[in-house]
């Protein structure tokens, strides 16, 4: 599964034995950013997982950004 995310990046998310792993991209690719797996016992925790990272991820390239 892909949804959109508010922070810039697509989730992504499927099923690794009895967990989900969920990863984030940059729109249009599918391959995890920096080839980061996120794991939760539920669909639902894996993708939570997956955009607190995304909204991370954002805030730290904004501040390299300003520090530039």
């Amino acid at each position: 599964m892909n949804a959109p995310s508010e922070a810039g990046f697509e989730i992504h998310s499927e099923t690794s034995g009895r967990h989900w792993v969920a990863w984030i991209s940059p729109p249009g690719e599918s391959r995890p950013y920096r080839s980061v797996l996120l794991v939760g016992g539920s669909r639902e925790e894996a993708e939570s997982k997956a955009r607190e990272w995304a909204a991370r991820t954002l805030e730290a390239q904004a501040g390299g950004e300003a520090s530039s």
